[in-house]
């Protein structure tokens, strides 16, 4: 099985972006003013297919929203996740049932030990950075 690594460089995450078509966003907030929800309604524009996760939510963005990844059926090109560090690993090992291609932690977010967790099952991590701000500066 081939070994996941943390994506750093700007050829791999253009890679990803431009390879990606579904993005399940965790912690994708209904609320107008939220980045998650801002990050969403770019990528929805960008193309992607989005899946918003966010319990006790029905719709976002005019999509069915789901309680957790557990309830997600493959095939998932990237996990975005706006959850807090700490509450990081509990969403990677969800997704590893998932496969996705990446797991990517937003701006601010890091946790080394699921990132290792992850890249032993194959599945790359990017950490620590937008998803929209680095599609913009990449593709546009």
């Amino acid at each position: 099985m081939r070994q996941g690594k943390i994506i750093t460089q700007d050829k791999d995450i253009h890679n990803i972006l431009e390879n990606a078509k579904t993005i399940a966003i965790v912690g994708l907030s209904p609320k107008i003013d939220r980045d998650s929800h801002q990050v969403g309604l770019y990528l929805q524009a960008a193309g992607y297919r989005i899946i918003p996760v966010r319990p006790a939510q029905k719709q976002i963005l005019g999509e069915n929203a789901f309680k957790s990844l557990d309830e997600l059926m493959p095939p998932v090109d990237i996990i975005n996740a706006f959850r807090k560090s700490a509450q990081i690993e509990v969403h990677a090992k969800a997704a590893l049932r998932l496969k996705p291609n990446v797991f990517w932690m937003q701006q601010g977010i890091e946790n080394y030990q699921a990132a290792m967790m992850l890249n032993a099952a194959g599945i790359d991590v990017v950490m620590n950075r937008c998803i929209k701000v680095d599609h913009a500066r990449l593709f546009i």
